[in-house]
């Protein structure tokens, strides 16, 4: 089978449980913060490069007005929040996604508003951030999108049945992520080519469970036609 063809394949699945329902789909960004940019403190390698596809997957959700969630981590400069691996690093004071800093902030590229700044105490306390219609920012505690956050009750309020998952970076945070959402009963889609830290058994572990892999081009072409049926 063609790269092509395999993405068609996942987005036109033979099975109707999983087959993506893209009328019915939201957009999910992980992590994709300044501080794991090139240079950044907590600099993720591939994740600057995805951003291009990133931002064509966000403008084509605007377009066709589907949801967006931006979802962020916040760091405590104590490490009080943190997750347990890197609760120390923060005690001795690492510089990273730390609450009110700069690097915390969502990528410029991404926002309606370059200008727009998070709300950190509204996302620490557990709250939703509205960015533009239909778009929102929300913090997660820990390393899925789902744990301790009110993403699945607005997904489901927003009648979503479709999550699509980008940003960083695939060993940790999206594919937790992914994982929660098909427990969840969401259908699932990954961008390739708009998550850094992709490899070949994680895709295939992924296609494993339901999990339809696609690029940028193939989703956003196939969002544009879904949109423009009546």
């Amino acid at each position: 089978m063609t790269m092509r063809a395999a993405e068609q394949t996942a987005l036109a699945s033979g099975d109707p449980n999983t087959a993506p329902d893209l009328a019915a789909a939201a957009l999910i960004t992980i992590d994709t913060q300044r501080d794991v940019l090139d240079g950044g403190t907590l600099e993720i390698p591939g994740t600057s490069a995805a951003l291009p596809a990133m931002l064509a997957l966000v403008q084509a959700f605007r377009r066709t007005g589907r949801p967006i969630v931006h979802v962020v981590r916040l760091y405590r400069p104590d490490g009080s929040n943190a997750d347990l691996p890197r609760r120390r690093a923060l005690q001795d004071g690492a510089p990273m996604l730390t609450v009110g800093s700069p690097g915390a902030q969502i990528a410029r590229e991404l926002l309606p508003d370059p200008a727009l700044q998070l709300d950190d105490e509204l996302l620490l306390g557990g709250g939703l951030q509205a960015l533009a219609p239909g778009e929102l920012a929300m913090y997660k505690p820990r390393w899925g999108a789902f744990y301790r956050t009110p993403l699945e009750g607005h997904l489901r309020g927003a009648a979503v049945n479709t999550v699509v998952f980008c940003g960083a970076n695939f060993p940790n945070c999206p594919r937790t992520s992914i994982y929660e959402a098909s427990e969840r009963d969401f259908r699932v889609l990954l961008v390739r080519d708009a998550v850094s830290g992709l490899y070949e058994r994680g895709e295939q572990e992924l296609a494993n469970i339901g999990v339809g892999i696609t690029t940028c081009s193939a989703l956003t072409a196939e969002l544009s036609r879904v949109a423009q049926v009546p």
